[in-house]
């Protein structure tokens, strides 16, 4: 599609609509699943600096920051990707099924 002049087919079209909704469905529960890693790393963080006389001493406001958004960063990155990977077979699949009907 590098002329602008050329019109997309309706399969492209179709493929362009399911790409981005993959894409945009893998950012929804990376959101949500960063948002839950967050929670689920900061409570214990936080609770051992305050407890924990190794990490009181050891652990300061931007190791605490690092700790809670790398486990912020790595819930979102693998929950994105698992769910476009999953959205990329279940399109392959329907497609892969169509184009077996058409044959028929």
């Amino acid at each position: 599609m590098g002329n602008p002049s050329e019109t997309a087919s309706p399969f492209e079209t179709d493929k362009t609509k399911r790409t981005e909704s993959c894409t945009q469905e893998g950012v929804r529960a990376g959101a949500k699943a960063a948002a839950v890693a967050g929670v689920a790393s900061a409570i214990p963080t936080l609770v051992a600096v305050r407890k924990i006389p190794w990490a009181k001493k050891n652990l300061n406001y931007t190791a605490q920051a690092l700790i809670i958004s790398a486990a912020s960063i790595a819930g979102f990155f693998i929950t994105a990707d698992k769910t476009i990977l999953e959205g990329a077979r279940r399109n392959n699949a329907a497609q892969f099924k169509k184009s077996q009907q058409d044959i028929k």
